[in-house]
């Protein structure tokens, strides 16, 4: 065996060991690579596609897919800014210059003593505490010109993140409304111990008569997509719990998994128990990569307490356990299918569909994809029943939706409430009183003007995965809508042509307007490119990335025409002016040199 192989094998073993050197796992390995080497470099990438039997552009494929995986090396201190629209209402932009200033770099640039990178990234899930950063992974909140100055001292003395004040880790829940799901207390395995008498069926008739629905946007009847997986006549059978609450606003699935893990893992219990499942996997978004070790001890416990593994609760043949596995920052992942090829080490692109996760997913085998919302309320309806839980809400949205709630109010946080709520009541709760728009759903969902505060939060009026921002009557609604912009183009996954060039297309149709080029012209075209991306992109992710444009340009339109140029056409860039390094070489400045001069 060669040097290198040497090195590699003693480096990379111990982690192929833990992963059972299955390629499948591939993310992990690479993640676990990373955090031992601080990047990836080629000779580990050999060796693994060695180790694993994997082309080596299969692996490269992955690496580049992933926002959070290096290449090359990117610094000690791997800086990332949260760039969500909420982040640079509270002054993000400044406090990264500041930053930047401090240091003598540019963004994106490492250091060349190899001490740090500093960049920006999508939304961090702190909306609610922002301006916000990562450093290693580790969020940094409530940024101030005093933090960004000790953060840049610390940095320079090359002090371990061990040592860094704990303060400046701190995250809150700011839970500021409870109702069913954060006011009720549950003693552990109490839910569990209901769906057992109850038995499989039995819970499965419970879930169905609650008609409840899945919290993570879409909406789908959670009993019947459990009975369609039970159904099925293969018996290995998975459960995943979708933790990779990518989308800019929403931060209620960190709450839940920081102070409510239990209800999460009992939920992803008994809805295994259900569906025939012994495997239960948590797919767990980059971001949040410093709960993953409180969440792996509470998982254990568990065990202890025989709430997992084998012979649950002395049920024999009840089998089930649950791993964790983490992502690597990649938006279109929270969509489901997307997460699947991720789960099984692949770049995480969308499935043709069908056929759907409920007959062929992880593996190629039945699985039910819910997210972690939808999963902790599962124990609600094992302990109170289905016909108590339809009670709750409206007649079609059954039961309590959380909302995350950031941007202009003086109480950003948590709040949850039955469905049926208006936007009005809302926006009074959290102290929103100058509220001009609210956008709900994140990026992807539905901007919403004043005059429409009068409607609920429910699946037949305004659907919502959970984000809720506020904007201001001081606030321009065409940056707004040019900042989701760039976060569609960023996060494409490139598998189809209309969101891959339609994403970049409307990102420059809008910075054309915002440098005074814009005209009547390019307002057509961002209509005619919203109609596109809706109408024929793969996933969701293409198919609402014009949406916060159409929305905005519908109800702000004057955001938009105060910027337009007052002719039918205007130039993006100055045809003459890129002439001039010409004009320079041939030392020629008289007229036929330029353009739109007449002799």
């Amino acid at each position: 065996m060669s040097r290198v192989n040497s090195s590699a094998s003693e480096v990379l073993d111990p982690i192929l060991e833990r992963y059972s050197r299955n390629p499948n796992h591939l993310m992990q390995i690479l993640r676990e690579t990373q955090e031992r080497l601080d990047f990836i470099p080629d000779w580990a990438v050999d060796y693994l596609a060695e180790v694993l039997v994997l082309p080596h552009a299969q692996i490269q494929s992955v690496i580049g897919f992933y926002a959070f995986f290096f290449g090359s090396p990117r610094g000690k201190y791997r800086i990332l800014f949260s760039d969500n629209v909420t982040d640079r209402m509270q002054g993000n932009t400044a406090l990264l210059s500041r930053m930047l200033s401090r240091f003598s770099l540019a963004q994106g640039q490492v250091a060349g003593d190899g001490l740090l990178s500093i960049d920006t990234t999508s939304c961090t899930g702190m909306c609610d505490q922002g301006p916000a950063l990562l450093v290693n992974n580790y969020p940094v909140t409530r940024l101030t010109s005093q933090r960004i100055d000790q953060i840049c001292e610390l940095i320079k003395k090359q002090t371990p993140l061990t040592q860094w004040p704990a303060e400046l880790f701190l995250v809150e829940d700011n839970i500021r409304r409870k109702d069913v799901l954060l006011s009720t207390e549950m003693t552990n395995g109490e839910a569990l111990k209901r769906a057992i008498e109850l038995g499989p069926q039995g819970m499965l008739a419970e879930m169905k008569a609650s008609n409840f629905r899945g919290r993570g946007g879409a909406g789908f009847t959670t009993g019947v997509k459990w009975e369609a997986c039970r159904n099925t006549a293969e018996k290995t059978r998975y459960l995943v719990c979708n933790a990779d609450e990518g989308e800019p606003g929403t931060f209620k699935d960190r709450v839940l998994l920081a102070s409510f893990a239990e209800r999460v893992f009992e939920g992803m219990t008994i809805a295994g128990y259900v569906i025939g499942a012994a495997k239960g996997l948590i797919y767990l978004r980059a971001e949040y990569r410093y709960m993953l070790e409180q969440l792996e001890a509470a998982l254990e416990a568990r065990r202890k307490a025989k709430l997992l593994g084998q012979n649950i609760l002395g049920q024999q043949g009840f089998d089930f356990d649950i791993e964790i596995h983490m992502g690597a920052g990649a938006y279109v992942c929270g969509e489901e299918t997307a997460l699947i090829e991720s789960l099984e080490g692949k770049p995480g692109r969308p499935r043709i569909r069908p056929p759907f996760p409920v007959t062929h997913g992880y593996l190629g085998k039945p699985t039910v994809v819910n997210n972690v919302e939808t999963l902790a309320k599962v124990t609600l309806i094992a302990q109170n029943g289905g016909a108590w839980y339809r009670g709750l809400g409206t007649r079609l949205s059954t039961g309590t939706k959380l909302l995350s709630i950031s941007g202009d109010c003086d109480r950003p946080g948590i709040y949850e409430y039955s469905f049926g709520v208006r936007i009005a009541q809302i926006l009074e709760d959290c102290g929103a009183r100058n509220a001009m728009a609210v956008q709900v759903g994140g990026a992807a969902g539905t901007c919403l003007a004043r005059h429409e505060f009068g409607r609920k939060i429910a699946f037949e009026d305004v659907s919502t995965s959970g984000a809720l921002m506020v904007f201001g009557n001081h606030r321009d609604m065409f940056e707004v809508a040019r900042n989701f912009a760039h976060f569609f183009e960023h996060e494409s996954c490139g598998f189809c042509t209309p969101c891959r060039v339609g994403t970049t297309m409307m990102c420059n149709i809008l910075d054309k307007i915002a440098n005074g080029n814009g005209t009547a012209y390019e307002m057509n075209e961002l209509s005619r490119l919203h109609q596109l991306l809706s109408t024929a992109s793969h996933c969701g992710l293409g198919q609402s990335a014009g949406r916060p444009v159409n929305d905005t340009l519908q109800k702000f339109r004057p955001s938009y025409d105060r910027r337009l140029a007052q002719k039918d056409f205007e130039p993006a860039f100055d045809l003459d002016a890129a002439l001039a390094e010409a004009r320079e070489i041939t030392a020629r400045d008289d007229v036929d040199a330029h353009l739109g001069t007449e002799a």
